[in-house]
């Protein structure tokens, strides 16, 4: 057990890197988004060619959006951020729900994740192979975008594995309970402690002592 809570950090580590790396594509979309609004308005303004909107810039805003969403998708789940119905579950107790979401990820995302990558493959290689472009005008190789799809739901399922070992190490009594979110604290936080602890250092020393 003690390999796999490693293999489980490795894993959680990747994904969290990737999740860093993939919000930054928000960012890009929206700048291009801006970009094609800006230029679109100076061609109305100013119709010459130097100001028309190419369809590049468009679709690689969709690019971007399918990046964030594919790529992030181990990302979400290592955080607990995909949506969850509780209203049944929530009335059990913790090992029953840990037991219940140790089937979920066998019986269901597991089996997603394959048949997804397994349909998608074909489609992707034959992409790759004749270069598809898009139809439109100045579009797109076509190829990346399909492969977003397989490495997506790779981490998606990779994620999976070091969920479903955190929730065996917690029911053998190797781990901790995964559904508890590590506390964050900010800023403030953290110079409100600072600020206890130096008065508290203050109080200790008694009145008597000279402050510097």
């Amino acid at each position: 057990m003690k390999h796999l809570l490693r293999l489980s950090n490795w894993i959680d580590a990747l994904n969290q890197l990737v999740g860093k790396i993939v919000l930054w594509l928000v960012l890009a979309a929206a700048a291009v988004s801006a970009y094609n609004a800006i230029i679109r308005k100076l061609y109305d303004i100013f119709p010459y060619e130097f100001f028309r909107s190419s369809n590049a810039f468009l679709e690689i805003q969709w690019y971007f959006f399918a990046a964030v969403f594919l790529l992030g998708a181990g990302f979400t789940l290592l955080h607990r951020g995909h949506v969850r119905i509780d209203v049944i579950v929530g009335r059990f107790s913790r090992r029953t729900q840990v037991g219940v979401e140790i089937f979920g990820l066998v019986f269901f995302l597991f089996p997603f994740v394959i048949s997804v990558v397994v349909e998608v493959w074909p489609t992707l290689y034959n992409a790759y192979v004749i270069k598809e472009m898009s139809e439109n005008a100045s579009g797109l190789i076509r190829w990346p975008v399909y492969a977003l799809i397989p490495a997506g739901f790779a981490l998606l399922g990779i994620q999976g594995i070091s969920e479903l070992i955190k929730r065996i190490a917690f029911l053998t009594g190797h781990g901790e309970d995964p559904g508890i979110k590590k506390e964050t604290r900010s800023v403030e936080a953290l110079v409100d402690e600072f600020r206890s602890r130096k008065q508290g250092r203050e109080a200790d020393a008694g009145p008597g002592l000279e402050r510097q």
